[in-house]
């Protein structure tokens, strides 16, 4: 496994798992130019009720930066999303909502 590979980070809240990766930045570059590697980082995420399987459809949520953001440390994008992620759960972010994830479960 090579060190270039940053692994998933997941955090358990209120029986909901919060899965996040923090990632480089992409920076633009001149048309000219090699495009630039970035010292800044995003991330990118998902929700997913506790022990569901994530990969199956309508069992996880994602969720990302808005694209203008941009994080000194891949802890700083993590400890942002972690943040994001739980507003999500709790209901107070004010364009993604858990329910679909809460309706959608199957009675087992």
């Amino acid at each position: 496994m090579s060190d270039e590979v940053t692994p998933w980070r997941v955090f358990e809240y209120e029986g909901f798992d919060i899965h996040v990766l923090p990632q480089l930045k992409p920076q633009p570059a001149p048309a000219h130019a090699a495009p630039q590697g970035s010292d800044r980082y995003e991330y990118i995420g998902f929700i997913c009720r506790h022990g569901a399987h994530a990969d199956v459809p309508g069992e996880s949520l994602p969720f990302h930066g808005d694209g203008d953001e941009e994080f000194k440390s891949a802890d700083d994008a993590v400890q942002e999303a972690r943040h994001i992620g739980r507003s999500i759960i709790d209901g107070t972010h004010p364009d993604i909502s858990v329910l679909p994830l809460v309706s959608h479960h199957h009675p087992g």
